[in-house]
């Protein structure tokens, strides 16, 4: 168990850790993302949060697309500091990119063997709209 004072975050075989980011005013969890150490720099100097795409395999800023940029009010790690817990003001009306306010807008459901998913709440605002801008 890490009980120091120095920031040693541990990163995968790949360079990356998983990012938790949760609302600081209602304590909603919002999304998981993940930063490698050029995201982890890049957000505590500019204040702003900054992930790495798996997907994409490139560093991005949040809302550098939509708008609805995370402003970071505090960054902490779990003990062993291969995780760390964003807490941010989101701006906009939402964190995921399909438009809910969270990306853990569904709940899992009924028979234990094989659950549904159960939509909790309703869009935030029109991804369609939001994204149509990158389209040439």
């Amino acid at each position: 168990m890490e009980r120091g004072d120095r920031f040693a975050p541990r990163f995968d075989a790949a360079g990356l850790m998983p990012a938790v980011v949760q609302d600081a005013a209602t304590g909603q969890v919002l999304m998981l993302a993940y930063m490698n150490a050029e995201a982890v720099r890049r957000t505590l100097a500019t204040g702003e949060a900054h992930y790495f795409s798996r997907s994409r395999n490139a560093l991005w800023r949040k809302g550098e697309r939509s708008g609805h940029v995370q402003k970071l009010v505090a960054m902490r790690t779990d003990c062993d500091q291969d995780t760390v817990l964003l807490t941010v003001e989101q701006t906009g009306p939402g964190a995921c990119h399909v438009g809910y306010r969270s990306c853990f807008y569904r709940r899992l459901a009924g028979d234990p063997q094989a659950p549904g998913l159960v939509t909790e709440g309703a869009p935030a605002y029109d991804p369609d709209r939001i994204y149509a801008k990158e389209a040439p």
